[in-house]
């Protein structure tokens, strides 16, 4: 009962195999495991993506925790995601685009997720991205910004929706090669 008070008390919902061994102070793997199988099987933890587990349903977390959680390294919501969000493209997404020091392609029940390597030089520096409740997210110039960066030659649907003197500006500051 311990175990299950401590997951209670902690306002997370998500959490990886290596946070729940500190939060339970397990050291041996074998003891590990099976704690968290008795608990899945108990319906206490629901199993999300490898090594990752939810004391809600999938259907209750918030896509953005998620998508921060499978990486489970610095990503920021940025390109197609953010510039449909502002208008720029009018293609629908289906994935949520993050930037990231990895590129990897997840799927999680009807979510996706895609995230694009970024060189460390360009991916921690903070020039327009945003905190938005503990999700860092990319502002509409900053993702333009990254796109360009991946692809020079992007066509933006309703460019009047960048401003793209900010896009110069995240350009140079970031470093990116213009």
């Amino acid at each position: 009962m311990y175990r299950i008070s401590e997951l209670i008390k902690i306002d997370r919902k998500i959490f990886h195999t290596n946070d729940l061994a500190i939060l339970w102070d397990i050291s041996k793997k074998n003891t590990l495991y099976t704690t968290i199988k008795r608990y899945v099987q108990k319906g206490v933890l629901k199993p999300i993506y490898k090594g990752l587990y939810s004391t809600v349903p999938l259907y209750q977390l918030n896509p953005l925790e998620l998508g921060k959680a499978i990486i489970h390294r610095y990503a920021y919501l940025s390109t197609e995601s953010v510039l449909v969000q502002a208008g720029v493209i009018f293609q629908t997404t289906y994935a949520y685009t993050f930037v990231s020091s990895q590129s990897k392609k997840v799927t999680v029940d009807s979510m996706s997720f895609l995230y694009r390597k970024l060189k460390d030089e360009y991916l921690y520096n903070p020039t327009g991205i945003v905190n938005q409740n503990g999700n860092f997210v990319a502002t509409t110039e900053r993702a333009a910004a990254d796109m360009l960066y991946y692809n020079p030659k992007y066509h933006f649907d309703f460019p009047k929706n960048i401003n793209f003197e900010e896009v110069k500006r995240i350009q140079i500051e970031v470093g990116y090669p213009c």
